[in-house]
């Protein structure tokens, strides 16, 4: 091989290794790779803060491939410098087992600090990163100790800065100033479909200039390292405001007859176009192969990291023995632990009383908070709608990190994100609220919570056509049975205050699981726990809250969540006037219900009693699964209207008549039937 310069050498190990991996799977997107690995190389080896064998160190800097498709890329880089993923893996790249993914997963592979692919989260989940940092900066750190330090580092492409998420994000981050987030711009101009002019011209610079960022040039990504080393000093020198580095690149460099097209892009080069793209590239080493001098040089930046994670282990050791309880509490945030006792915090309803879950869960929320220092979070401008304001704690201040109120905006998608962003950082907890409809503006990062087992709290209130004269805009109807959909998310609507506090303590108390708390805008009565079930139940996902009152036999059976639930109490009355026994049943959690065994769901919803009524302000689907097939599910498989809630109740078939005659015509039938 001709000799080729270090530097030069190392970016052309990280731009082989990643086509040969995409030529052996047949599959993936060698373009990325091509052009970005100087910027990458430049970053990790002369600037970002790792130790590869402790991957989990707490005070390491965060890098966000946020153009996740390009995840070869960052395989490379992993295996490179010295991760736990072997060569082996990178020549196992997107097959079934394999810990190199199509696009990069958080959990499976060592380095991988989210999970990207989905543009535009990534962009996001690096604000919510940095804020982070931040927020556990000012609670830790004190004179002599500076114990959490550190940068974000996000390389983004076109796509994600088409994503309107991305402009969401940065619109906050330039906001909050937050001086330790950096993007690294692999600008290409070119995406899937063709040159980035078919749909994408605007001055991205300038926008970001009027987000507050600093925006700084690099016109030669592909070669010249020394101005891509200038422009991340400069970057981290300006600590008042985050940074883009706009780096011009060539998508596919080096490729003789896909660079700069989009035929470089998610395809492999072929056979005979990756041996074309290697001569131009002066490159003969055998595929899946590193250079000596290569390897060698890798290592430096991998020792370095070392021996810096050793002195901060140092700075522990010291700051333990300075300050115990606060270095206690930091290992016990770190981990992913809560205080000791925190859920005897939860205050308690006066059961003569009627309170809004909303309103519940702000007291709840505040309670806990007052235990759970490390617990911050936000809305999405509507505090003092959904009640989850901290009291006396101010807003986020992104330079210092200090308050725990973090005023998001009416940015719903970043808001879900930046809430991912942090849970993916570890050490703080958060919760995020807006209105129930508007989930739908942040499902993609619900999603991605669930799929990443990050335990983040999200609060939807204004929960069905409970919140009245607002219209169907804003009544959400299919939203329970999507968000139901999703594996791994817990979603609780609960029937009143109590219930609304246990549902806080299961949602703070999950460590691998997100959850939605969904909660009504109207007041509803707070259950008299002496005569009825206990709220403790709610762990179980659906519990008998009052049984067919004595002396009647059990002959059908009322499921209900949220407000609802206290129509079906009514209705158990007016059928016991009927004689007809009637059991109630409140159900905040499908999902805890179906985990529990199957005796626990057969003595809560005995097989035999097939009159079953659902109630339910929203769609019906799924229902059929807990009322059988001879049940009947009361529920919304329309639009909601404006009117005066208790208007919209009747009007749209939630009436205690209504309820009643269902549930005789059933048993009725039953008793027609022989049942």
């Amino acid at each position: 091989m001709t000799q080729i310069p270090r530097d030069l050498l190392c970016i052309n190990t990280l731009r082989t290794l990643s086509i040969d991996a995409v030529e052996k799977a047949n599959s993936g997107h060698p373009g990325l790779p091509l052009g970005a690995a100087p910027m990458a190389y430049t970053l990790w080896q002369g600037h970002l803060k790792f130790d590869a064998r402790d991957p989990k160190w707490h005070d390491r800097d965060r890098f966000v491939l946020s153009a996740g498709h390009g995840s070869m890329l960052l395989y490379a880089l992993l295996n490179v410098y010295g991760f736990e993923l072997p060569m082996g893996e990178l020549e196992n790249f997107r097959q079934w087992g394999s810990r190199t993914p199509g696009h990069p997963e958080f959990g499976m592979t060592p380095g991988v600090e989210a999970t990207t692919g989905p543009l535009g989260q990534g962009t996001a989940n690096a604000v919510g990163m940095a804020m982070a940092e931040r927020f556990l900066a000012a609670r830790y750190n004190r004179p002599g100790f500076t114990l959490v330090d550190h940068f974000t580092y996000c390389l983004v492409g076109d796509g994600d800065l088409m994503e309107g998420l991305s402009h969401e994000a940065a619109s906050l981050a330039g906001h909050l100033k937050l001086g330790k987030l950096i993007y690294l711009y692999d600008s290409n101009d070119v995406s899937l479909d063709g040159p980035c002019s078919l749909a994408f011209t605007e001055d991205v610079a300038k926008r970001y200039e009027s987000y507050g960022w600093q925006v700084l040039y690099v016109r030669d990504g592909n070669t010249d390292v020394v101005e891509i080393d200038r422009a991340l000093r400069a970057a981290k020198a300006d600590t008042t405001r985050p940074t883009m580095i706009l780096v011009k690149t060539t998508i596919g460099y080096g490729s003789p007859k896909k660079a700069g097209s989009e035929a470089a892009h998610g395809s492999p080069l072929g056979k005979d176009e990756l041996a074309a793209t290697k001569q131009a590239l002066g490159w003969d080493v055998a595929p899946f192969q590193v250079p000596v001098e290569a390897k060698a040089h890798f290592a430096t930046a991998t020792t370095r990291g070392a021996e810096t994670r050793a002195k901060w282990n140092e700075l522990f050791a010291a700051y333990k023995a300075a300050h115990p309880e606060l270095a206690a509490e930091y290992e016990r945030a770190q981990a992913g632990q809560l205080p000791a006792g925190w859920e005897a915090a939860a205050p308690r309803f006066d059961p003569t009383t009627k309170v809004a879950t909303r309103s519940a869960g702000g007291k709840v929320l505040n309670a806990f908070a007052r235990v759970i220092p490390n617990l911050f979070g936000g809305d999405a401008d509507l505090g003092g709608s959904t009640k989850t304001v901290l009291d006396k704690e101010g807003a986020f201040e992104g330079q210092g990190g200090t308050g725990r109120n973090v005023h998001f905006g009416v940015r719903e998608h970043a808001m879900g994100a930046i809430a991912n962003g942090i849970a993916y950082h570890g050490g703080a907890r958060t919760f995020t609220a807006t209105f129930f409809c508007f989930a739908d503006y942040m499902r993609p990062a619900v999603r991605l919570a669930a799929m990443n087992h990050l335990p983040v709290a999200f609060v939807f209130t204004h929960d069905s056509i409970g919140l009245g004269e607002d219209g169907p805009t804003h009544q959400p109807v299919e939203h329970l049975a999507s968000l139901r959909a999703m594996p791994n998310l817990f979603v609780f609507r609960p029937a009143d205050a109590t219930e609304t506090a246990e549902c806080w303590k299961l949602a703070l108390g999950a460590k691998t699981r997100p959850s939605a708390l969904v909660l009504s805008r109207q007041d509803l009565p707070v259950f008299d726990r002496t005569k009825l079930g206990a709220a403790e139940l709610v762990k179980k996902g659906a519990y008998v809250l009052s049984d067919a009152p004595a002396g009647l036999a059990l002959k059908a059976i009322l499921i209900a969540t949220g407000s609802e639930v206290s129509l079906a109490l009514q209705a158990q009355k007016e059928l016991a006037t009927a004689k007809i026994g009637a059991r109630v049943v409140s159900m905040p959690s499908w999902e805890l219900f179906e985990e529990q065994e199957a005796s626990y769901r057969a003595q809560v919803l005995p097989p035999e009693v097939t009159a079953r009524v659902s109630i339910e302000a929203g769609a019906t689907f799924g229902w059929t699964r807990w009322v059988g097939e001879r049940g009947v599910a009361i529920g919304l498989d329309r639009y909601g209207a404006s009117a005066p809630a208790a208007t919209l109740y009747e009007k749209l078939g939630f009436s205690l008549e209504r309820i009643v005659r269902t549930v005789k015509s059933l048993v009725n039938d039953t008793v027609l039937a022989g049942r």
